[in-house]
C-alpha cells in the first residue's frame, strides 16, 4: 500500500531531523550591517527598522564587539553625514576624518582582526543629490568619472582598517579599477565583496532613511531591472572576471532564483543581502501578531541560505547568532 520508503521516518524526532537537515545556519554565516552617523550624541532608532540605530562612534564600537562575541562572520559599515557636509562628489567618503572612515578606524583598532570588517564602498550618503556616482551637466551618473572616486574611496578605507571593500554602486569596471587602486597603493591582501547583481527593489525604502539619503528619482540607470535574469549573470561573469573575491545578490528574498543560479556558476563564495524592507515587513508583521517573529527571522535566513549563499547580510545577525551559538 505505501512506498518502501517513507519520509517521515526522518522528521520523527528533532535529534532525527537534526541528524539529516541539508542546510545549516550558523553565526559565522551572518554579517550584521551597521550605522555610524555624525551630528548625534546618542544612539537614535530608525524609524521604520525597529531595532535598528544609527551609532555614535562610542555606541558603535560598544555594538561592534558585542556582535563579535556573539560569533557574527563580519560587520558591514555604513557612514551616515551631516546634511552640510555633503556635496556634488561625495568629498567626505574620501576625507580621513569622514564618519565612514573614523568609523573604520574605531573598529579596527577596537577589534583588530577578531571579524572581518567590511566597508560600503559607494557615494551615494555623502553625495548632495543621494546618487551613487558623479552626475554629468544633464544629472546622469558619469560612469567613468565616478570610477575615479571609488579608486580614491577604497584606498581611503583601506587605510582606515577595512578588510573586505564593498563596491555597491554597479558602475561599470568598478571591481577592476578598485583592485589597482588598491594594489598600487599597497593593499594586496584587501578584498571585494562585489555588488554584483544588485536590483533597482522597492524594498530599499527604510535604507534612505537609516542614510539619511537625498536621493531625488530613482536609480534605475544603473542598478538591474527586476524583470531581467540573464543580465545579472553576465554581471557577475564580469565582476569574477575583473577579479572580485566574494560576489553578492541584493536584495535576498525577492531573488532567490538568481542566488540559486549565482551560486551554481560562481567560483568565489557568495553572499546576499537581506534588505531594510525584507527586514521591515517580518517585523511589521510579528508587531501586528500576525507571525511568530522568531521562527520567521530564522526561516527567511535559511532559505537565503538553502538558495545557495555562503554569507548572509542581515540586521538580525547579533541576534540571530546569539540564538544559534
Amino acid at each position: 500500500m505505501y512506498p518502501e520508503f517513507r519520509p517521515r521516518r526522518l522528521r520523527t524526532t528533532p535529534a532525527m531531523r537534526r541528524l539529516v537537515a541539508e542546510t545549516s545556519l550558523e553565526p559565522r554565516h551572518l554579517v550584521l550591517p551597521m550605522f555610524v552617523a555624525d551630528g548625534i550624541d546618542a544612539p537614535r532608532e530608525i524609524s521604520s527598522m525597529p531595532g535598528v540605530f544609527q551609532h555614535t562612534q562610542d555606541s558603535l564600537r560598544a555594538a561592534a564587539t558585542a556582535a563579535v562575541e556573539s560569533g557574527v562572520g563580519g560587520l558591514m559599515l555604513f557612514g551616515v553625514p551631516r546634511p552640510e557636509d555633503k556635496d556634488a562628489c561625495g568629498s567626505g567618503a574620501t576625507d580621513p576624518e569622514g564618519v565612514l572612515n573614523r568609523g573604520l578606524r574605531a573598529l579596527r583598532d577596537e577589534l583588530g582582526d577578531a571579524t572581518v570588517l567590511m566597508a560600503d564602498t559607494c557615494l551615494d550618503e555623502f553625495t548632495d543629490h543621494g546618487h551613487c556616482g558623479v552626475l554629468t551637466g544633464a544629472g546622469r551618473v558619469d560612469n567613468d568619472a565616478t570610477l575615479a572616486r571609488y579608486a580614491e574611496m577604497a584606498v581611503a578605507q583601506a587605510e582606515s582598517g577595512a578588510h573586505l571593500l564593498g563596491p555597491s554602486g554597479m558602475m561599470d569596471g568598478q571591481v577592476a579599477t578598485i583592485r589597482e587602486a588598491l594594489d598600487s597603493a599597497g593593499f594586496q591582501d584587501v578584498g571585494q565583496l562585489a555588488y554584483a547583481a544588485k536590483y533597482a527593489s522597492a524594498f530599499y525604502g527604510p535604507f534612505r532613511e537609516a542614510v539619511g539619503s537625498s536621493l531625488e528619482g530613482d536609480r534605475r540607470t544603473y542598478q538591474q531591472d527586476p524583470a531581467n535574469r540573464r543580465e545579472a549573470l553576465r554581471e557577475v561573469d564580469l565582476d569574477l572576471a575583473e577579479g572580485a573575491d566574494l560576489v553578492m545578490v541584493k536584495p535576498a528574498m525577492s531573488y532567490l532564483d538568481i542566488l540559486r543560479e549565482v551560486a551554481d556558476r560562481s567560483d568565489v563564495p557568495v553572499a546576499a543581502y537581506q534588505i531594510s524592507g525584507e527586514y521591515s515587513m517580518i517585523t511589521a508583521a510579528a508587531q501586528n501578531g500576525w507571525i511568530d517573529r522568531d521562527a520567521a527571522v530564522l526561516e527567511s535566513l535559511m532559505s537565503i541560505r538553502r538558495a545557495g549563499a555562503d554569507i548572509v547580510l542581515t540586521y538580525w545577525a547579533a541576534e540571530a547568532a546569539g540564538r544559534l551559538s
